[in-house]
């Protein structure tokens, strides 16, 4: 193939795809390790999309840059612009599958929790992984029955676990949460309703009151909600808001005399973008997270220095660098190369495929040694995933705004309550492979399968 006849490939290719075609590889070049992004740079989404592939792209061109690709396996990617709608995420999804350029796929990231949800069968047919970090359906941490999602890092239910633990924390232990009012305002969806189990199991079993607010799509408007929290007066607000309703809450919230500093988000309402909008009543709001905001982590640093001050970055606002969203970005990609590499330990230094990323996120380890060497340590939380463990984590961090940035005010990683969630999600994922007819793997079958 002459040069221009590959140069009108990888413009086509691109147009096909969407738009930003980032690195490309050689036609033919199965040398390299094809990673698909479907991104979300346009749309009502947009502000948080782009800041989160900035920090996924950042790190996979420092991996080719500096450390020379992943054992020497460099990595090549292109966008597929989604709108954050599940339709284009979908069709996205079947135009990647199959690989580029003779590179197949290891893992894919919906990004999208609809997404995820439409993709959890094709993924199967396809043996291609769906990594969902802090999103996506909480029982296919039993790989058993969910062989190719893995719902990584921060589940729903860990999430609504870790507040929970935190508010413990805050008066002094899980013996005097009995008798608290604790409300939960939420986004009326599925996303949103997805901790109610799990927060009637703890309310159950801590003594709590446990009071569920629902909050109409976009929440533009929530003064019927603030006034009914005025009446009852809980001791805490929990809330799971996405996009325009959690700067409306909090707004609200001050206006209606609730203590701002009394309210902890969830993982979606817990970004630069969620509280900014604010203002200045936003001083005191917490939030509980997996993606700890901050340039301070030493991988960050190296970024900055090798990608960054360099002119490499995707990041086209500096003041995004070291985010919640961006950093949300450097972790997703940390876990995906880590999973590669782990793969790569079993099946060769060559690009994975689908059923060999599965594998290598089934025996990813990322324990304190390993975080400290990749300079990821106080950013991504220990991790171990097995079979039976698509999590891996199940901890999150409480971030407070301080009115111009975020600061940690958990004492590290705040673990959910793993033993009594665990049984649950089992019980949940063992109904759906009833329904669907599915014969969960054991380990030993997944291993047997790997060989």
């Amino acid at each position: 193939m002459t040069r221009l006849a590959r140069t009108m490939r990888i413009v086509a290719l691109a147009a096909l795809l969407g738009t930003g075609t980032v690195t490309t590889a050689p036609a033919g070049d199965a040398a390299r390790q094809y990673f698909p992004l479907p991104t979300f740079r346009v749309g009502a989404y947009a502000s948080s999309g782009i800041p989160v592939w900035a920090g996924t792209i950042d790190y996979l061109r420092y991996i080719n840059e500096v450390e020379g690709g992943i054992n020497g396996v460099k990595l090549f990617w292109d966008e597929c612009e989604t709108e954050w709608a599940v339709e284009k995420g979908v069709e996205c999804y079947e135009r990647v599958k199959g690989g580029r350029d003779g590179s197949p796929v290891p893992l894919f990231l919906p990004h999208g929790d609809p997404v995820s949800k439409a993709l959890t069968e094709k993924s199967v047919a396809d043996k291609i992984p769906l990594v969902t970090t802090g999103y996506g359906r909480t029982e296919a941490i039993d790989g058993r029955v969910f062989p190719y999602s893995f719902t990584v890092l921060f589940s729903f239910w860990s999430e609504a676990s870790s507040a929970i633990n935190y508010i413990a924390e805050q008066v002094g232990g899980k013996d005097k949460l009995k008798g608290l009012k604790i409300a939960t305002v939420y986004h009326d969806s599925p996303y949103g309703k997805e901790t109610q189990i799990p927060l009637d199991l703890l309310a159950k079993t801590y003594g709590f009151e446990n009071i569920q607010i629902a909050v109409p799509h976009p929440g533009n408007d929530q003064s019927a909600q603030w006034a009914r929290i005025r009446q009852i007066k809980p001791d805490w607000v929990f809330l799971r808001g996405w996009g325009v309703m959690t700067p409306v809450a909090i707004k609200t919230a001050a206006k209606t005399g609730f203590p701002v500093d009394h309210i902890i988000g969830g993982i979606w309402s817990g970004s630069e973008e969620d509280v900014r909008p604010a203002g200045s009543v936003g001083k005191g709001y917490r939030a509980i997270t997996p993606f700890p905001a901050g340039q301070d982590f030493e991988i960050l640093k190296k970024i900055k220095a090798a990608i960054v001050d360099k002119g490499l970055s995707d990041l086209k606002d500096p003041k995004s660098f070291g985010s919640v969203y961006y950093n949300s970005g450097v972790i997703e990609a940390i876990i995906a190369v880590e999973a590669i590499r782990t793969a790569q330990g079993r099946f060769g230094r060559k690009p994975i495929d689908g059923a060999q990323g599965q594998w290598g996120l089934e025996h990813l380890v990322l324990d304190e040694p390993r975080l400290k060497a990749l300079g990821a340590e106080g950013l991504v939380q220990p991790l171990r995933l097995s079979v039976k463990d698509h999590e891996g984590g199940g901890a999150g961090k409480v971030l407070q705004w301080d009115g111009t940035q975020w600061a940690a005010v958990s004492h590290g990683w705040v673990k959910s309550d793993r033993d009594l969630l665990l049984p649950r999600i089992y019980e949940r994922a063992a109904a759906y492979a009833r329904e669907k007819g599915i014969t969960p793997r054991s380990e030993e079958t997944a291993e047997a399968i790997a060989k």
